[in-house]
């Protein structure tokens, strides 16, 4: 088992990634001995990796990220890195390396603020790793601000740091930003790959994996959660019934806000335990008194960490919505498949009857219309409109057809 066992079908970026980190190896291993750098070295100070949703960006950075850091003794015998065990890769993949630092936006962007530390970070020696880290999860939600300032810590970086940034696209990432980096592709894996993944990796049952990756279509993280958390199966079985509850007005709005107390109470479930953890650590790092009584000065510190948990609060809660949304459109896509006598391997074989029931009951337009209709719902909550006014919206345009 080594760090690139989590790439999930992205064989040909694992490649170029362990030649990087090899390469990388050696730069450290001659600035510590005096010796000359190798030549021609394909690592370099700053990545961009991309993909579509679910194709595992963020896992392929992380998995580089470990394998920089891995102290493996037998790295240093010539292995290669991301052994996935050393306390290097370890620390570095649950998220506690000193020297990895990780950015995600908490809100709908990754304010200038919520940089400014990690910028000031980039420009420091490693502490205990072999090179300073920054791994930006969300590159496309930066907004002008701190794009700027990342463009800045990219320009001139400090000689052992190295940025990985993640987004959907290259075109998500200021062009300026991107020409400084090498660029990585992933592709979404395989449905076969993410259920054969999910039967050695969480020892999931063979057909309920074959469910999930095919549920999701090859997305990862949605299909690890669907496989092994049965409140997520449950909240997917919902709302593959709402396309046949649609027939009055009423039946709509209710609908809507079903689906909207869903999603909060997904999210609150998600933010809680990370919640509690983040307040109690931030606390005792305060110096809070038996009682949880805060010394003078502290609260300004805590009133940030409170907005920044609602913000975070608000995303998730889009986030859940959104995976809503998107198994809905795999539904109706479905139903397209079936009305125009596509081969295409349906997602949803689990709810055919109402599969076939719509198919029957409605024209290719109808659904195309109604996958329209999914997608101004989406494109509304991105634009921050009220998730209630815009789902209700959605629902009464799928009633409509």
């Amino acid at each position: 088992m080594t760090v690139w066992d989590d790439l999930v079908g992205q064989e040909r970026v694992g490649e170029q990634l362990d030649a990087a980190a090899r390469d990388a190896d050696a730069l450290v291993t001659a600035a510590a001995t005096g010796t000359p750098p190798p030549e021609a070295s394909k690592m370099t100070h700053a990545w961009l990796f991309t993909g579509p949703p679910g194709a595992g960006r963020n896992q392929a950075a992380r998995a580089f990220a470990a394998a920089l850091q891995c102290v493996s003794p037998d790295r240093a015998l010539g292995g290669s890195p991301g052994c996935g065990f050393c306390d290097g890769c370890h620390t570095a993949l649950i998220g506690t390396h000193a020297d990895v630092t990780t950015v995600a936006a908490v809100g709908t962007q990754i304010l200038a603020d919520d940089m400014r530390d990690t910028v000031r970070k980039s420009f420091t020696s490693p502490a205990t790793g072999r090179w300073q880290i920054i791994l930006v999860e969300d590159a496309e939600r930066l907004n002008e601000k701190s794009a700027n300032a990342v463009l800045k810590a990219v320009e001139e970086p400090a000689p052992r740091t190295v940025w990985l940034l993640c987004a959907p696209s290259v075109e998500d990432v200021l062009p300026t930003i991107r020409s400084r980096c090498r660029h990585l592709n992933l592709s979404t894996p395989s449905v076969d790959a993410v259920a054969d993944m999910l039967v050695r990796r969480e020892g999931v049952e063979p057909a309920v994996a074959a469910a999930a990756a095919r549920a999701t279509q090859g997305h990862v993280d949605r299909a690890r959660r669907l496989a092994t958390d049965p409140s997520a199966r449950e909240r997917r079985a919902a709302v593959l019934k709402l396309p046949l509850r649609l027939g009055e007005i009423g039946a709509c709005l209710r609908a809507a806000q079903e689906l909207v107390d869903a999603a909060a109470e997904d999210a609150k479930q998600l933010a809680e335990e990370v919640d509690v953890k983040e307040t109690e650590e931030l606390k005792a790092a305060l110096g809070a008194a038996q009682g949880g009584r805060m010394p003078r000065g502290t609260a300004g510190v805590m009133k940030d960490l409170e907005d920044k948990q609602k913000r975070r609060r608000t995303r998730t809660q889009r986030d859940s919505l959104d995976v809503a949304l998107t198994d809905l459109t795999a539904f109706y896509r479905d139903v397209l498949a079936l009305q125009l006598g596509s081969r295409v391997a349906l997602a949803n074989t689990d709810a055919e009857d109402a599969l076939q029931q719509l198919a029957r009951d409605s024209s290719p337009e109808a659904t195309l219309r109604r996958v329209e209709a999914i997608a101004a719902c989406r494109d509304a909550l991105d634009r921050n409109v009220a998730p209630l006014l815009a789902v209700e919206a959605m629902t009464m345009a799928l009633r409509a057809g």
